[in-house]
Protein backbone atom coordinates (compact mmCIF):
# COMPACT_ATOMS: atom_id res chain seq x y z
CA UNK A 1 0.00 0.00 0.00
CA UNK A 2 2.82 2.26 0.87
CA UNK A 3 4.71 1.38 -2.12
CA UNK A 4 1.97 2.25 -4.53
CA UNK A 5 1.22 5.39 -2.52
CA UNK A 6 5.26 6.54 -3.45
CA UNK A 7 4.56 5.38 -6.90
CA UNK A 8 1.25 7.15 -7.32
CA UNK A 9 2.83 10.30 -5.46
CA UNK A 10 6.00 9.96 -7.93
CA UNK A 11 3.49 9.81 -11.02
CA UNK A 12 2.02 13.19 -10.00
CA UNK A 13 5.49 14.76 -9.71
CA UNK A 14 6.62 13.76 -12.85
CA UNK A 15 3.23 15.18 -14.22
CA UNK A 16 3.73 18.61 -13.02
CA UNK A 17 7.24 18.70 -13.86
CA UNK A 18 6.57 17.83 -17.30
CA UNK A 19 3.69 20.38 -17.40
CA UNK A 20 6.11 22.61 -15.75
CA UNK A 21 8.31 22.83 -18.51
CA UNK A 22 5.65 22.60 -21.38
CA UNK A 23 4.39 26.08 -19.51
CA UNK A 24 7.74 27.66 -19.13
CA UNK A 25 8.54 26.58 -23.06
CA UNK A 26 4.80 27.87 -24.13
CA UNK A 27 5.96 31.44 -22.45
CA UNK A 28 9.40 31.85 -23.82
CA UNK A 29 8.10 31.12 -27.34
CA UNK A 30 5.61 34.21 -26.82
CA UNK A 31 8.33 36.17 -26.71
CA UNK A 32 10.04 34.88 -29.03
CA UNK A 33 7.03 35.43 -31.83
CA UNK A 34 4.87 38.20 -29.94
CA UNK A 35 4.47 41.48 -31.56
CA UNK A 36 0.84 42.65 -31.68
CA UNK A 37 -0.59 41.54 -27.55
CA UNK A 38 -0.21 45.05 -25.71
CA UNK A 39 0.90 43.01 -22.72
CA UNK A 40 3.55 41.37 -24.56
CA UNK A 41 4.61 45.08 -25.63
CA UNK A 42 4.76 46.07 -22.46
CA UNK A 43 6.93 43.37 -21.06
CA UNK A 44 9.45 44.28 -23.66
CA UNK A 45 9.50 47.87 -23.93
CA UNK A 46 12.80 49.24 -23.22
CA UNK A 47 11.90 52.53 -22.62
CA UNK A 48 11.00 53.13 -18.87
CA UNK A 49 9.34 56.96 -20.06
CA UNK A 50 7.43 57.36 -23.06
CA UNK A 51 5.84 60.58 -24.86
CA UNK A 52 2.49 58.74 -25.87
CA UNK A 53 0.64 55.94 -24.88
CA UNK A 54 -2.04 54.96 -27.17
CA UNK A 55 -4.88 52.93 -26.55
CA UNK A 56 -8.35 51.89 -28.50
CA UNK A 57 -9.24 48.59 -30.15
CA UNK A 58 -8.65 47.79 -33.86
CA UNK A 59 -8.97 51.46 -35.39
CA UNK A 60 -5.71 52.24 -33.49
CA UNK A 61 -3.96 49.77 -34.33
CA UNK A 62 -2.99 50.56 -38.24
CA UNK A 63 -0.83 53.23 -36.28
CA UNK A 64 1.51 50.35 -35.35
CA UNK A 65 1.25 48.05 -38.70
CA UNK A 66 4.43 47.62 -40.33
CA UNK A 67 7.21 50.46 -39.81
CA UNK A 68 5.01 52.93 -39.07
CA UNK A 69 4.96 53.75 -35.21
CA UNK A 70 8.64 53.92 -36.08
CA UNK A 71 8.14 56.02 -38.52
CA UNK A 72 6.12 58.60 -36.58
CA UNK A 73 9.00 57.96 -34.17
CA UNK A 74 11.51 59.62 -36.46
CA UNK A 75 9.53 61.83 -37.57
CA UNK A 76 8.40 63.81 -34.21
CA UNK A 77 11.61 62.55 -32.38
CA UNK A 78 9.33 61.34 -29.35
CA UNK A 79 9.02 58.01 -27.95
CA UNK A 80 5.33 56.21 -28.77
CA UNK A 81 3.50 52.84 -27.43
CA UNK A 82 0.34 51.69 -29.12
CA UNK A 83 -1.78 49.69 -26.53
CA UNK A 84 -4.19 48.72 -28.74
CA UNK A 85 -5.94 45.35 -29.10
CA UNK A 86 -8.97 44.11 -31.25
CA UNK A 87 -12.55 44.73 -30.08
CA UNK A 88 -10.94 45.98 -27.04
CA UNK A 89 -13.23 48.35 -24.69
CA UNK A 90 -12.33 50.40 -21.94
CA UNK A 91 -12.42 47.60 -19.18
CA UNK A 92 -9.35 45.50 -20.92
CA UNK A 93 -7.66 49.22 -21.98
CA UNK A 94 -7.47 50.22 -18.28
CA UNK A 95 -6.24 46.57 -17.47
CA UNK A 96 -3.61 47.19 -19.81
CA UNK A 97 -2.68 50.70 -18.62
CA UNK A 98 -2.67 49.58 -15.21
CA UNK A 99 -0.14 47.13 -16.20
CA UNK A 100 1.78 49.38 -17.91
CA UNK A 101 2.03 52.09 -14.95
CA UNK A 102 4.08 49.14 -12.71
CA UNK A 103 6.88 49.60 -14.81
CA UNK A 104 6.57 52.83 -17.01
CA UNK A 105 5.46 56.47 -17.37
CA UNK A 106 3.87 57.91 -20.12
CA UNK A 107 3.48 61.86 -20.26
CA UNK A 108 0.87 61.35 -22.47
CA UNK A 109 -2.40 59.53 -22.78
CA UNK A 110 -4.25 59.02 -26.67
CA UNK A 111 -7.34 57.56 -26.67
CA UNK A 112 -8.87 56.74 -29.80
CA UNK A 113 -12.85 55.99 -29.04
CA UNK A 114 -15.02 53.78 -30.70
CA UNK A 115 -18.67 53.74 -29.31
CA UNK A 116 -19.07 49.63 -29.76
CA UNK A 117 -16.56 49.33 -27.39
CA UNK A 118 -18.84 51.20 -24.95
CA UNK A 119 -22.32 49.45 -25.12
CA UNK A 120 -21.26 45.65 -24.35
CA UNK A 121 -19.95 43.19 -22.33
CA UNK A 122 -18.40 40.97 -25.79
CA UNK A 123 -15.69 44.36 -26.19
CA UNK A 124 -14.98 44.42 -22.07
CA UNK A 125 -15.28 41.55 -19.58
CA UNK A 126 -15.76 38.93 -22.76
CA UNK A 127 -12.19 40.26 -24.28
CA UNK A 128 -10.22 38.83 -20.68
CA UNK A 129 -11.32 35.13 -21.94
CA UNK A 130 -10.32 35.42 -25.49
CA UNK A 131 -8.02 32.34 -25.91
CA UNK A 132 -5.81 34.24 -28.61
CA UNK A 133 -5.49 37.24 -26.31
CA UNK A 134 -4.38 34.86 -23.77
CA UNK A 135 -2.26 32.71 -25.81
CA UNK A 136 0.12 35.66 -26.52
CA UNK A 137 -0.26 37.02 -22.99
CA UNK A 138 3.18 36.44 -21.28
CA UNK A 139 3.32 34.95 -17.76
CA UNK A 140 3.61 37.75 -15.16
CA UNK A 141 2.71 37.52 -11.41
CA UNK A 142 1.71 41.21 -11.47
CA UNK A 143 -1.30 40.59 -14.24
CA UNK A 144 -1.94 37.43 -12.28
CA UNK A 145 -2.63 39.50 -9.39
CA UNK A 146 -4.92 42.36 -11.32
CA UNK A 147 -6.65 39.61 -13.29
CA UNK A 148 -8.46 38.12 -10.31
CA UNK A 149 -8.84 42.02 -8.85
CA UNK A 150 -10.86 42.05 -12.19
CA UNK A 151 -12.55 38.67 -11.98
CA UNK A 152 -13.16 39.58 -7.75
CA UNK A 153 -14.72 42.83 -8.68
CA UNK A 154 -15.40 43.59 -12.04
CA UNK A 155 -17.47 40.92 -13.24
CA UNK A 156 -14.52 39.24 -15.71
CA UNK A 157 -15.36 35.50 -15.40
CA UNK A 158 -12.57 33.08 -13.14
CA UNK A 159 -12.32 31.21 -16.18
CA UNK A 160 -10.02 33.83 -17.28
CA UNK A 161 -7.30 33.71 -14.79
CA UNK A 162 -7.78 30.15 -14.50
CA UNK A 163 -6.71 29.45 -17.99
CA UNK A 164 -3.53 32.21 -17.61
CA UNK A 165 -2.29 30.72 -14.94
CA UNK A 166 -2.42 27.47 -16.21
CA UNK A 167 -1.22 28.67 -19.73
CA UNK A 168 -3.76 26.51 -21.43
CA UNK A 169 -4.78 28.85 -24.37
CA UNK A 170 -0.77 29.64 -24.71
CA UNK A 171 0.26 25.87 -24.57
CA UNK A 172 -2.68 24.54 -27.09
CA UNK A 173 -2.07 27.69 -29.69
CA UNK A 174 -2.07 25.93 -32.86
CA UNK A 175 -0.49 28.98 -34.28
CA UNK A 176 2.14 29.25 -31.65
CA UNK A 177 5.39 29.19 -34.20
CA UNK A 178 3.98 32.14 -36.27
CA UNK A 179 4.15 35.78 -35.44
CA UNK A 180 1.83 37.58 -33.54
CA UNK A 181 0.42 40.00 -36.81
CA UNK A 182 -3.15 40.75 -36.27
CA UNK A 183 -4.91 39.80 -39.81
CA UNK A 184 -5.42 43.48 -41.12
CA UNK A 185 -1.45 44.19 -40.58
CA UNK A 186 -1.77 41.62 -43.73
CA UNK A 187 -3.79 44.26 -45.80
CA UNK A 188 -2.46 47.31 -44.54
CA UNK A 189 -1.42 47.87 -48.22
CA UNK A 190 -4.82 47.44 -49.80
CA UNK A 191 -7.41 49.72 -51.00
CA UNK A 192 -10.89 48.42 -50.18
CA UNK A 193 -13.51 48.52 -52.62
CA UNK A 194 -16.69 49.78 -50.88
CA UNK A 195 -19.48 47.07 -50.49
CA UNK A 196 -22.93 47.99 -48.62
CA UNK A 197 -23.14 44.29 -47.73
CA UNK A 198 -20.04 43.89 -46.29
CA UNK A 199 -20.31 47.57 -44.08
CA UNK A 200 -24.13 46.29 -42.64
CA UNK A 201 -22.00 42.86 -41.97
CA UNK A 202 -19.54 44.66 -40.03
CA UNK A 203 -21.92 46.88 -38.08
CA UNK A 204 -24.33 44.07 -37.07
CA UNK A 205 -21.16 42.60 -35.70
CA UNK A 206 -19.69 45.03 -33.80
CA UNK A 207 -23.63 46.26 -32.38
CA UNK A 208 -24.31 42.35 -31.53
CA UNK A 209 -27.51 44.20 -29.55
CA UNK A 210 -29.14 47.53 -29.76
CA UNK A 211 -27.14 50.16 -27.59
CA UNK A 212 -28.86 50.60 -24.50
CA UNK A 213 -28.21 53.28 -21.81
CA UNK A 214 -27.16 51.08 -18.98
CA UNK A 215 -24.66 49.39 -21.02
CA UNK A 216 -23.08 52.67 -22.30
CA UNK A 217 -23.58 54.29 -18.48
CA UNK A 218 -21.39 51.06 -16.82
CA UNK A 219 -18.53 51.31 -19.95
CA UNK A 220 -18.44 55.35 -19.57
CA UNK A 221 -17.71 55.00 -15.73
CA UNK A 222 -14.93 52.30 -16.20
CA UNK A 223 -13.72 54.69 -19.10
CA UNK A 224 -13.74 57.47 -16.41
CA UNK A 225 -11.86 55.25 -13.80
CA UNK A 226 -9.30 55.11 -16.22
CA UNK A 227 -9.27 59.01 -17.06
CA UNK A 228 -9.02 59.36 -13.52
CA UNK A 229 -5.75 57.28 -13.25
CA UNK A 230 -4.08 58.88 -15.77
CA UNK A 231 -4.84 62.10 -14.14
CA UNK A 232 -3.70 60.83 -10.95
CA UNK A 233 -0.24 59.97 -12.38
CA UNK A 234 0.22 63.00 -14.28
CA UNK A 235 -0.57 62.18 -17.75
CA UNK A 236 -2.46 64.32 -20.26
CA UNK A 237 -5.12 62.78 -22.17
CA UNK A 238 -6.80 63.12 -25.27
CA UNK A 239 -9.21 61.55 -27.20
CA UNK A 240 -9.80 61.54 -30.46
CA UNK A 241 -12.15 59.79 -33.23
CA UNK A 242 -9.80 58.54 -36.28
CA UNK A 243 -11.53 58.54 -40.05
CA UNK A 244 -13.51 56.08 -40.92
CA UNK A 245 -16.03 55.81 -44.42
CA UNK A 246 -18.90 58.13 -44.53
CA UNK A 247 -21.23 54.93 -45.38
CA UNK A 248 -19.64 52.94 -42.34
CA UNK A 249 -20.46 56.10 -39.73
CA UNK A 250 -24.02 56.70 -41.19
CA UNK A 251 -24.50 53.14 -39.99
CA UNK A 252 -23.51 53.63 -36.50
CA UNK A 253 -26.26 53.50 -34.42
CA UNK A 254 -27.41 56.42 -31.45
CA UNK A 255 -23.66 57.93 -32.29
CA UNK A 256 -25.21 61.59 -31.83
CA UNK A 257 -26.80 60.23 -28.16
CA UNK A 258 -22.89 58.61 -27.43
CA UNK A 259 -21.17 61.83 -28.60
CA UNK A 260 -22.57 64.04 -26.26
CA UNK A 261 -22.31 61.30 -23.14
CA UNK A 262 -19.16 61.44 -23.95
CA UNK A 263 -18.24 64.90 -24.61
CA UNK A 264 -20.08 65.46 -21.53
CA UNK A 265 -17.45 63.23 -19.41
CA UNK A 266 -14.70 65.15 -20.86
CA UNK A 267 -16.16 68.36 -20.28
CA UNK A 268 -15.63 67.59 -16.52
CA UNK A 269 -12.31 66.24 -16.51
CA UNK A 270 -11.25 69.29 -18.65
CA UNK A 271 -10.22 66.85 -21.88
CA UNK A 272 -10.25 67.67 -25.20
CA UNK A 273 -11.91 65.58 -27.71
CA UNK A 274 -11.55 66.19 -31.38
CA UNK A 275 -13.19 64.18 -33.96
CA UNK A 276 -12.06 63.44 -36.97
CA UNK A 277 -14.27 60.90 -38.29
CA UNK A 278 -15.52 62.79 -41.34
CA UNK A 279 -11.93 63.65 -42.09
CA UNK A 280 -10.79 60.96 -44.66
CA UNK A 281 -14.20 60.00 -46.69
CA UNK A 282 -12.55 58.98 -50.30
CA UNK A 283 -12.17 54.53 -50.13
CA UNK A 284 -8.41 54.64 -51.33
CA UNK A 285 -7.68 55.45 -47.87
CA UNK A 286 -9.01 52.12 -46.31
CA UNK A 287 -8.25 48.79 -46.50
CA UNK A 288 -11.49 47.29 -45.17
CA UNK A 289 -15.05 48.48 -44.23
CA UNK A 290 -13.32 50.98 -41.61
CA UNK A 291 -9.77 50.73 -40.89
CA UNK A 292 -7.17 52.85 -42.32
CA UNK A 293 -4.65 51.63 -45.16
CA UNK A 294 -1.36 52.74 -44.75
CA UNK A 295 -2.32 56.04 -47.10
CA UNK A 296 -4.80 56.49 -44.87
CA UNK A 297 -2.70 56.74 -41.68
CA UNK A 298 0.07 58.95 -43.60
CA UNK A 299 -2.48 61.31 -44.64
CA UNK A 300 -3.92 61.25 -40.97
CA UNK A 301 -0.75 61.63 -39.45
CA UNK A 302 0.82 64.21 -41.88
CA UNK A 303 -2.65 66.41 -41.46
CA UNK A 304 -3.54 65.88 -37.70
CA UNK A 305 -1.57 63.31 -36.12
CA UNK A 306 1.86 64.95 -36.14
CA UNK A 307 0.79 68.62 -34.89
CA UNK A 308 -1.47 67.19 -32.13
CA UNK A 309 1.42 65.09 -31.04
CA UNK A 310 4.44 67.74 -31.52
CA UNK A 311 2.01 70.90 -30.11
CA UNK A 312 1.00 68.32 -27.05
CA UNK A 313 4.54 67.60 -25.98
CA UNK A 314 5.67 71.19 -26.17
CA UNK A 315 3.13 72.47 -24.47
CA UNK A 316 4.21 70.51 -21.15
Amino acid sequence: MRLQAKSATLFIAIGLALYAALFYAADRLVYRTGKSNPLYKIAVAEPTHFDWVILDASHAMPLDFADFNGFMEKETGLHIVNLASPGSGPLYNRFVFEQFLTKHRTRNLLYIVDSFAFYHVTWNEERFTDAKLLGRTPFDAAIASRLLSYCLNEGVDFRALLDYVTGFSKINNRARFERDIWEGEKQFGRVFRPSPAMTKSRISYLYPKLPTPAGLARYLEVFDGLVALAQQQGVHVLVIKVPVPPDFRGQIPNESEFDAALSGLLARRQIAFLDLSAELPEPRFYFDTDHLNRAGVTELFEKHLKTILLATSVRQ
